[in-house]
């Protein structure tokens, strides 16, 4: 079992990374003091060497000077490896984060939100380790350079300080004028980005039936109108940016001739008017970076803000602490799935329960909530109210990881992963001697051990993605296969038969007789009365409501004594006419 933290898995993070900081901030301080060095050597040079003509005044200085450039060249490639040690540090730490919330984000939404998380933790983390970071950790340490210019002459400092406050209101001017363009073009590609990606999911079909252009057609607009916004935000930043620079040279030139002015009338040397340019460069320079790369700022926060919506959702969760096997014994009490978007609920307090040992048909129309209650007992899904439990300990609250090894699983859309036939059944776990007998015996169990031996390279065959080169029903008995790996407690088939022949269908029935032997307990859902041997129970689901539950022989008995009565209810209607 896990123990959640307070802290979701973002913030987690989050806090790591403000801790790493710290000696980029102790880096970046030491870079900005050293950044004076062409100031004040510039500012001895006119004031020390050349009233004094010392030789060995400007040797000294030159010295110290090169001395003071070879510290800062070395700050700055420090600094450069730990932004890039960061970035590594933030993607694995990360990356597993989002990828586990994003499985189970679609789980429960039944929906699948693609590798767009990995993306945009991919442009965070380019952010945080490329140059656009380095205004944001430059621009505290501009006060220090207007501090000195204000040594130098007062009127110098507030020409400089006039200057970088135009510049800032510039700064916050091009957030507000890309903001909006920016938030369309991200919310209209993301949109692009997932019709891509049904598109490719679905090209069996799409081709089949002629459906590209017609695809196609909604696809364009969409990513017309994220390539229109990104075109809007750009020049709209690079107006701003080119004012910001305009208004940087602008500034460099009056404070040239607010102190050429102050030196005319002695009240300023050379040296100061000439210093006074440089450390005004110096301290506008994170404001007008900052403006040529917003967009990249404006985008950072976007791909956050989406990263904070998947992972800060996730609980940072302790190490698990393993859980016995359970005994097999499944509760659901009063569990209410509701539906997205409004409407009538999917499942409407379904409540049964089924002792060790014991197999249960679950039965019904289609959109009766037969899939929705399956993946509520395995714990794909979370019910709004009511709970599911096994072994006593209640599905949701369990670690996955933990739970999964003792629930064999076989979802109604069969999906198999690119990797050798063994990798699949063993479930991705590391595969050792033992291990791959557990992926032997499961493969006899299920019956597909001979099929299996039938391929190219027996269980070392790759499968492709998705497992493409597998017919459906070979698919889904490795499926099974897979469910049945290291004997689990409790087992869910979902429509198991669907997509197999008669020596299938024998296979995976007498894989039933054997696990109900071994006192497996085992929930079927399927449309099928040949499956109907091997059952204890039978659950017969009604718009999302218990119809009817008990043993098999007193709910088949009612369900054809319904069908007798529907069937002489017209006849009683002509004969009364």
């Amino acid at each position: 079992m896990s123990r959640a933290s307070n802290q979701s898995s973002l913030q987690a993070v989050i806090a790591e990374l403000r801790r790493a900081a710290w000696p980029l901030v102790a880096f970046s301080a030491a870079i900005n003091i050293l950044m004076l060095t062409a100031a004040l050597y510039m500012l001895q040079v006119y004031n020390r060497v050349l009233s004094s003509h010392s030789l060995e005044t400007l040797t000294a200085l030159t010295v110290m000077a090169v001395v003071a450039l070879l510290a800062l060249a070395i700050l700055e490639t420090v600094r450069s490896q730990l932004l890039i040690a960061t970035g590594i540090w933030l993607n694995g730490r990360l990356s597993p984060v989002l990828l586990a919330a994003s499985v189970e984000q679609a789980a429960g939404k039944r929906g699948n939100g693609g590798a767009r998380t990995l993306r945009d933790l991919e442009q965070f983390g380019n952010f945080v380790t490329g140059s656009a970071i380095f205004p944001i950790l430059d621009a505290p340490w501009a006060p220090i350079f207007f501090a000195a210019i204000f040594l130098l002459h007062p009127w110098l400092g507030w020409l400089a300080l006039g200057g970088g406050i135009a510049l800032f209101l510039l700064a916050v001017l091009t957030e507000l004028v890309t903001r909006e363009p920016v938030a369309h073009a991200n919310s209209a590609q993301s949109k692009a980005y997932a019709q891509a990606e049904a598109a490719i999911r679905n090209a069996e079909a799409i081709q089949a039936m002629g459906m590209l252009q017609a695809m196609m057609s909604t696809w364009k607009p969409l990513q017309k109108a994220a390539a229109e916004g990104q075109a809007t935000a750009s020049l709209r930043s690079a107006v701003l940016a080119a004012a910001a620079r305009f208004l940087r040279l602008g500034l460099q030139i009056g404070v040239l001739g607010l102190g050429a002015y102050l030196v005319v009338h002695a009240e300023a040397s050379p040296g100061a008017m000439v210093a006074a340019s440089i450390l005004m460069g110096r301290a506008l320079a994170p404001v007008e970076q900052a403006i040529g790369t917003w967009k990249a700022v404006v985008s950072a926060r976007s791909a956050y803000q989406r990263l904070s919506g998947v992972a800060g959702a996730r609980r940072e969760e302790a190490p698990i602490l393993p859980l016995p096997r359970p005994e097999g014994r499944l509760v659901v009490e009063n569990v209410i799935v509701a539906r997205e978007g409004g409407g009538e609920p999917i499942l409407k307090g379904v409540s049964f329960q089924l002792e060790p040992g014991e197999v249960l048909a679950v039965i019904g129309p289609s959109a009766a909530g037969k899939t929705s209650l399956a993946r509520l007992i395995v714990g794909a899904a979370t019910a709004g109210h009511g709970r599911v439990l096994l072994g006593g300990m209640d599905v949701a609250q369990w670690a996955t990881a933990d739970r999964g090894q003792h629930v064999g699983y076989l979802p109604q859309d069969i999906e198999l992963f690119s990797g050798t036939v063994a990798e699949n059944i063993a479930r991705f776990q590391e595969l050792n001697e033992q291990s791959f007998r557990d992926v032997v015996r499961a493969a006899c169990e299920a019956g597909v051990h001979e099929l299996i031996k039938g391929l190219p390279k027996g269980y070392h065959t790759e499968i492709g993605e998705a497992g493409a080169v597998l017919s459906g029903g070979q698919r889904q008995r490795i499926a099974l296969a897979r469910a049945l790996y290291r004997d689990p407690a409790f087992l869910l088939l979902d429509e198991p038969n669907s997509n197999l022949d008669r020596d299938g269908e024998q296979a995976l029935s007498n894989a039933l007789q054997g696990l109900k032997a071994a006192g497996r307990t085992i929930v079927l859902i399927t449309h099928r009365s040949n499956m109907m041997e091997s059952v204890d129970k039978v659950l017969v689901l009604q718009r999302g409501q218990i119809d009817l539950f008990g043993p098999r022989s007193d709910v088949l008995r009612a369900m054809e004594e319904r069908a007798r009565a529907a069937t002489a209810a017209p006849r009683l209607g002509i004969v009364s006419a």
